[in-house]
C-alpha cells in the first residue's frame, strides 16, 4: 500500500472512530432497560454472543434525541403519546399502538412536540457484553 493510500485509510479510520466516540445530543429522554436475555435457540452463530434488550424510553414534553444511528436495527412500539420521527426529508408521526423499524445505519431524529409524555418500547439484538446505549453519532459517508 502506498503512503498516500495508507494516510487516507488512517484518516478515515480516525474520523469514524472519533465520531463513534462522540455523544448524541438528547434532552428530557429517560431510558430504562426492562429485559435483557441472552439469545439461545437453533441459530448457533447467535447463541451466547447476543442478547435481546427491551428498553422503555420516555420523552418528556419537548424531549428529543438529535441526529443518530444505532449499533444495529431494532423494532419500536409507541405505547403512549405521539412521536415525531424525522429521517432525511420525511417526517412521520407515530401514535400509541404504532410499530416501526429502525435500521441501524440511517440518520434520524426523534421529538416529542406535544404537551404529554411519549413512551416507546425498543427491541434490539445487541452483543452480550454491551452496556449503555446503542445510539451513536452518524458515521461519515
Amino acid at each position: 500500500m502506498n503512503r498516500l493510500a495508507l494516510l487516507a485509510f488512517l484518516l478515515c479510520s480516525f474520523n469514524a472512530n472519533a465520531q463513534q466516540a462522540g455523544t448524541v445530543e438528547k434532552r428530557d429522554v429517560d431510558s430504562r432497560t426492562k429485559l435483557e436475555s441472552v439469545v439461545a435457540g437453533y441459530l448457533p452463530e447467535l447463541n451466547g454472543k447476543y442478547k435481546l434488550r427491551v428498553s422503555e424510553l420516555t420523552f418528556k414534553p419537548g424531549g428529543f434525541v438529535g441526529e443518530h444511528h444505532h449499533l444495529g436495527p431494532g423494532m419500536r412500539v409507541v405505547t403512549a403519546g405521539e412521536l415525531t420521527f424525522v429521517q432525511g426529508d420525511k417526517t412521520t408521526i407515530y401514535k400509541s399502538g404504532d410499530v416501526f423499524y429502525e435500521p441501524g445505519n440511517v440518520t434520524h431524529t426523534a421529538y416529542n412536540k406535544t404537551g404529554t409524555p411519549v413512551v416507546l418500547l425498543s427491541f434490539e439484538i445487541v452483543p452480550v457484553d454491551l452496556t449503555g446505549s446503542t445510539q451513536v453519532p452518524p458515521r461519515a459517508k
